[in-house]
């Protein structure tokens, strides 16, 4: 337990000292400001920008129209910001050789990766909940009689997603050892999910769901008891990733 939270701590201070932790908060913070005041002032710009002569009627704005737009950037914007910034979670240890005086000096392996998980879920964790709790704020301020259900529900979904896109780009970078690979896979993973949806039958167990229809969640046409099958799928990926990577990367040459 020592070595993994002395390794964890070793992570969480290199994030600082390449300013992944700090790109992260800053563009997480900013979609969480941007998400309200999109949906705030959207219609007056549009308004502005149309030829003269030309009117379009625009419904006044709701508070579900700032969580369209952080689920919209959190799917599209942040996901996307999270597996660039961490694609290249295990390169430079192998670059670098690192690792070898690591396993060597006593080091379990497991250890190494699951410092390395954690890591990147906390990186995940923070960037999100910040994104999420001033997009709240704002939210609140600009929209004070709205109200939602399901909210916790459908964000927690979202959260969890990101959850499974690290474990994938963790198994990416035991089994490709740069920052391209994990990208690739992670990027041939989505498109199994995407496909998945071809089949009717089996679509009620695609994770993506939780990524695809938050909104769904939000207005309470899609309830916790119908998210029980992609839930358990998810968990089982999870899971299956990391045993995976820990698998591979005790038999993988340092």
């Amino acid at each position: 337990m020592r070595a993994y939270l002395a390794f964890t701590k070793k992570e969480l201070t290199e994030y600082t000292r390449n300013f992944k932790l700090f790109l992260a908060i800053a563009l997480f913070a900013l979609l969480g400001i941007m998400n309200p005041l999109t949906a705030k002032f959207l219609p007056d710009l549009l308004g502005n920008f149309m030829p003269e002569g030309i009117t379009i009627l625009i419904a006044e704005p709701t508070n579900l129209d700032s969580w369209i737009q952080f689920f919209k950037n959190g799917t599209q914007t942040g996901l996307f910001i999270i597996v660039i910034l961490l694609s290249g979670m295990m390169a430079k240890e192998y670059e670098k050789g690192t690792l070898i005086n690591m396993v060597t000096k006593g080091l379990p392996r497991r250890t190494i990766l699951f410092s390395k998980f954690t890591g990147a879920l906390l990186l995940w964790t923070v960037s999100y909940w910040l994104c999420f709790f001033i997009t709240l704020g704002y939210t609140l301020y600009y929209f004070p009689e709205g109200t939602t259900e399901n909210l916790a529900l459908s964000v927690t979904s979202l959260y969890l997603f990101g959850i499974l896109l690290i474990a994938v780009l963790l198994l990416g970078a035991i089994l490709f050892k740069n920052a391209y690979g994990p990208l690739l896979l992670t990027g041939a993973f989505l498109m199994v999910l995407f496909l998945w949806n071809l089949f009717p039958e089996a679509a009620e167990w695609n994770p993506l769901v939780l990524a695809s229809r938050n909104m769904d969640m939000l207005q309470g046409t899609l309830m916790l008891e119908d998210l029980r099958n992609p839930l358990l799928t998810t968990g089982l990926m999870i899971g299956s990733a990391l045993v995976a990577a820990v698998k591979l990367f005790n038999k993988t040459a340092l």
